[in-house]
């Protein structure tokens, strides 16, 4: 089950730090918080109770099942990270590297194509055949203009090489209009919905990440579990079962004491893909300029994404020494699964003995603790969040932890989470430049 050590955050000056006091007396609010989320009427915590799109999710699964060598994903956003974090780290590392014996059923390839750079869209032709490719369309709307951008692409080689369009694509849309819906209505092209309720950068428990996931095999049963057991916890008016309120909180009260940037440090490689999901979850939906009264008031807190051990050579430098205006989440795996000892190969040599007897796991973890140690005595504000191990049922609680966070950080900012007015002006502004041109 997902922890929170906060020792560290309470150990630090009154300046910098947060107590188990000024936690506890918050716990007024969530009863008051919880009311006004239920009022929003948003499904991230809802649809995951949806049993019949979950079983029409595998059972296109099995259908398919051995007919593709790849799968793309043209996407964008929220409608990308989530699957991309899914794949790294519930998969193999390098899974679309990995040979199989010819024996074993061979998953297939799983490609995201997030962006519309034009060297990113010609060279994955290089490594696909188009009749043994499958090509998920994502767009909420309907008229994302990247994603329609890249399905107009795809389905002009695939009808120009005379596949039937029906047997490589599915679209995941709105459920009732739409461009996209359209097409599939009019072509019979399998289709599955983005409940309306339910924004882009909280669609990863909806068809959106499901449906791939469950393509490379991945058990979406374990992640929707994990969902739901961190779900009850978010709607619990207990501050010692809530921890999204508890993160919320925190976020919250450093803010106010000019921690205005959130640094998310994974020590595992698994899940820094989950670490840049966060990034636009915490972005999009904290970053604002009005709140609900229709002040003006430019709100928002900037995800920064690390990973450990990597940036403890890249950005401690500066997180250590430089402005002390940001609050550090840590994430330690317990079990990796994997037992690797580090070899003792120079027995007599001093310089290295500090690593005799000991593994790689023990090794990045130990290097995690003295890395929160580290801001500890630079007075910089730091919890580490525990799991026992990188599994579908433990990412499903992390997706969970993090979204209810940000729903209560919102009530907090008096601001709507759920919207994105910021990204809309940008669309509109790239429509009219492309008329325009």
């Amino acid at each position: 089950m997902t922890k929170l050590n906060l020792k560290n955050l309470h150990q630090i000056s009154p300046a910098h730090g947060l107590s188990k006091e000024d936690l506890s007396s918050k716990s007024n609010l969530i009863p008051k918080y919880l009311k006004k989320i239920h009022a929003r009427e948003q499904g991230f915590y809802t649809v995951i109770d949806n049993q019949q799109t979950i079983d029409d999710i595998k059972t296109y699964a099995k259908n398919v099942e051995g007919k593709y060598n790849d799968i793309v994903v043209l996407a964008i956003g929220g409608s990308s990270l989530g699957t991309i974090c899914l794949q790294q780290s519930l998969t193999h590392i390098f899974q679309n590297e990995l040979r199989v014996p010819s024996s074993k059923f061979q998953v297939p390839k799983l490609h995201v194509l997030d962006n519309i750079d034009p060297c990113l869209i010609k060279e994955i032709q290089d490594i696909i055949e188009l009749p043994k490719t499958l090509f998920i369309v994502v767009t909420k709307s309907g008229g994302t203009p990247e994603t329609l951008s890249e399905y107009f692409y795809f389905r002009s080689l695939t009808d120009h090489a005379g596949l039937d369009a029906k047997e490589h694509f599915v679209f995941i849309t709105d459920p009732e209009k739409g461009l996209l819906r359209k097409i599939a209505s009019e072509q019979n092209i399998p289709t599955f919905e983005v409940p309306p309720s339910v924004g882009g950068r909280f669609s990863v428990q909806t068809a959106v990440g499901l449906l791939p996931a469950a393509l490379i095999g991945i058990d979406i049963d374990s992640l929707i579990s994990g969902l739901q057991s961190m779900r009850d916890k978010f709607l619990s008016e207990n501050l010692e079962e809530n921890l999204p309120f508890q993160i919320a909180t925190m976020q919250y009260e450093l803010n106010k004491k000019g921690k205005t940037m959130n640094v998310i440090m994974p020590y595992s490689q698994r899940l820094i893909r989950f670490a840049d999901w966060y990034r636009q979850l915490l972005a999009e939906s904290i970053g604002k300029a009005q709140n609900e009264a229709g002040q003006t008031v430019n709100v928002g807190i900037t995800p920064i994404n690390a990973l450990g051990a990597t940036d403890q050579h890249s950005q401690s430098q500066l997180y250590n020494e430089g402005p002390n205006d940001k609050f550090f989440m840590l994430i330690r795996v317990n079990d990796f699964g994997i037992n690797l000892p580090i070899p003792n190969l120079h027995p007599t040599e001093e310089a290295v003995n500090y690593i005799k007897d000991t593994s790689f796991e023990e090794l990045i973890n130990i290097e995690l603790q003295a890395t929160a140690e580290s801001y500890t005595q630079n007075d910089r504000p730091n919890i580490t969040i525990e799991i026992e191990k990188v599994d579908a049922k433990t990412l499903g609680q992390l997706f969970m932890l993090f979204e209810g966070a940000t729903a209560f950080l919102g009530e907090y900012f008096c601001i709507n989470a759920f919207n994105q007015p910021g990204v809309e002006l940008a669309k509109i502004n790239t429509k009219k430049l492309l008329l325009a041109k």
